[in-house]
């Protein structure tokens, strides 16, 4: 089964992407701006009218605040727990709330089937309402996604564990973010348990549990004031290389763009 992945925008600034078969496709998060989302869709020729669902990670405005917009004009469920649904309702960047017809209820560990899809939620360490990777197949592929989170639980590591294709967070840079201008208190939120993961962190725990089975990881969520893309992917190289996996050889390696979309992979 063909397989079409894309990111279209990965940060602070707003957070979106794209997973699809020919007959079946979905956003996960939506915190780009919906005319940035319609002009991405019509430069890659990929249909508004063809979204079937909307899944949330959590309720912080980089991934929700199109969320209103798009269900309401395109008429799009949106797939959340309970709790993140209320902490979307509370939220003052949607301007555009959910009407009821679009809200759908999922629970952490509890599989459901949506076209070509199996899509489970699980809990992550982050500082949301509440806070969900997901683990969605499809055919023999399975794609593990887990943004804004501050460590890797036994949970998500049994999720990462499953991947053929991982979207991982690598926030930061641990010098940048000590050496860098924000205030202490920012600093130990993002460098907290229930904050977000480092460089560091994302290469290391690949490094020492790499999937034998994974063939693409793509690198997401990168600071704006506390990385770049070309440390995010040479930390994990590195550390990758450390173990004898060779990025380009035994494992497709990218490091997402904040406020540009990727490529359209397509994976058969």
């Amino acid at each position: 089964m063909k397989v079409q992945f894309m990111s279209l925008g990965s940060g602070s600034s707003g957070n979106c992407y794209y997973l699809a078969t020919e007959a079946c496709s979905i956003l996960i998060d939506a915190g780009v701006g919906i005319r940035t989302v319609k002009k991405i869709f019509k430069d890659y020729n990929i249909d508004m009218q063809c979204i079937h669902a909307i899944f949330i990670t959590h309720d912080h405005a980089d991934h929700i605040k199109a969320v209103g917009n798009l269900a309401k004009r395109y008429n799009i469920p949106v797939y959340a727990t309970q709790a993140i649904h209320k902490g979307m309702e509370r939220s003052y960047c949607m301007t555009e709330k959910l009407s009821a017809d679009c809200i759908r209820l999922i629970e952490k560990e509890k599989t459901i089937s949506l076209g070509d899809f199996t899509i489970t939620c699980f809990e992550v360490p982050h500082d949301g309402t509440d806070n969900v990777g997901y683990c969605i197949e499809t055919g023999d592929k399975t794609f593990a996604f887990l943004t804004d989170m501050g460590h890797i639980t036994p949970t998500a590591a049994s999720y990462i564990e499953r991947a053929d294709y991982l979207i991982l967070e690598a926030n930061y840079d641990d010098a940048m973010l000590q050496m860098g201008p924000y205030p202490p208190y920012l600093k130990a939120r993002i460098a907290g348990p229930n904050g977000h993961m480092s460089n560091r962190e994302a290469a290391q725990f690949i490094a020492e549990h790499f999937p034998p089975h994974l063939k693409v990881l793509w690198l997401c969520h990168l600071s704006k004031d506390n990385n770049h893309p070309e440390l995010a992917y040479k930390t994990v190289e590195l550390a990758l290389r450390e173990q004898g996996i060779v990025a380009g050889r035994d494992i497709q390696l990218c490091a997402l763009k904040r406020t540009l979309p990727s490529e359209l992979y397509t994976f058969e």
